[in-house]
């Protein structure tokens, strides 16, 4: 990395995607000199940020995610908006290798000179996001991008994090077969904003609607996340560009609600906040391992939760003791 932060900050600025992917390396680099420049570098363009939509896109494997995105981007750009697409791939837990494949999948919405395409490796953090999502996507923001979208790993337990970084969570759901709803978690059915059945057609259509009116009976019994707004089940097939564009209209339709409701900021504060938190925690746990006597203090604890000689939050509140009464 011997690109000037000063370079780095400007080409963010002027719209360099070659500066842009420099930058974002920077900020998802573990290098203590890297976390440093990192640090100096989001500093500089925060009044820059927070003037895009985020959008979070989640579903299961096979969901059509990639050509959901690839179409939605491309519907956006016609419409002149700027789009910014974070592909986040799973990374292997034994080699912390990653696929990062969604380039090659989204050929031609790489070709806009309006789009932005970075797969990030998500190195095993709990999601369906990388750990720096939050900070890439300012970054993004920082370059113009009106749409940050953020494609996930899949969908699970772990996977309504995801909602905690976006303005708009998008759960793309297929026809299968049996229960439509098994395997659909509660939390995530409690966090989506919107929800669109893909790859409807002529043959299937009848399936589709009775999946949607399960759906819409599910979500009946759910809380309401956003005063006056009821979560939308749509159909359609992102492949053959139908039902994007009302996708497109209800996005635009629950931004609005929520700016009206003055909850689109302290939504987003809210988020900001839960950044700071879970960078405290990082950062602790970090200096901590950085002084020997607690890192083998901490090792200790570890193994004795590990071994089930004391229950894991005991062990874990022993250590914290001990982390804050050494000062």
């Amino acid at each position: 990395m011997n690109i000037s932060t000063e370079t780095l900050i400007e080409g963010i600025k002027s719209g360099d995607k070659r500066l842009i992917g420099k930058a974002i390396t920077l900020v998802e680099s573990k290098k203590t000199e890297h976390r440093e420049r990192a640090e100096i570098l989001l500093k500089e363009i925060m009044p820059f940020t927070g003037k895009s939509i985020r959008i979070g896109i989640t579903g299961v494997p096979g969901a059509g995610k990639s050509t959901f995105i690839e179409n939605f981007g491309r519907l956006a750009i016609k419409k002149g908006k700027k789009v910014a697409v974070l592909a986040i791939d799973p990374s292997s837990t034994l080699n912390k290798g990653s696929i990062l494949g969604d380039k090659t999948r989204m050929e031609e919405l790489a070709k806009e000179h309006s789009a932005f395409i970075r797969p990030s490796p998500s190195s095993g953090f709990l999601g369906g996001v990388a750990n720096t999502t939050f900070e890439t996507m300012l970054i993004c923001e920082a370059a113009g991008y009106d749409y940050i979208l953020i494609e996930t790993v899949g969908v699970g337990q772990s996977e309504v994090l995801v909602s905690d970084i976006t303005d708009v969570f998008l759960f793309l759901k297929i026809i299968g077969g049996g229960d439509e709803l098994q395997g659909i978690k509660r939390g995530i059915m409690e966090m989506v904003d919107l929800i669109f059945i893909n790859k409807v057609d002529e043959a299937n259509i009848n399936k589709a609607k009775s999946t949607k009116q399960e759906l819409l009976r599910a979500l009946f019994f759910m809380p309401e996340k956003e005063k006056g707004w009821k979560t939308p089940v749509l159909l359609g097939s992102a492949l053959n560009n139908q039902g994007l564009e009302e996708v497109f209209e209800k996005i635009q339709d629950f931004i609005s609600l929520k700016i009206k409701n003055n909850s689109f900021s302290r939504i987003r504060e809210q988020q900001a906040e839960k950044r700071f938190e879970y960078w405290v925690q990082q950062l602790i746990l970090q200096k901590t391992r950085q002084e020997s006597a607690m890192e083998n203090s901490y090792e200790r604890h570890k193994k004795n939760a590990s071994e089930l000689k004391s229950n894991p939050s005991t062990e874990a509140k022993l250590f914290v003791e001990k982390l804050f009464k050494s000062g």
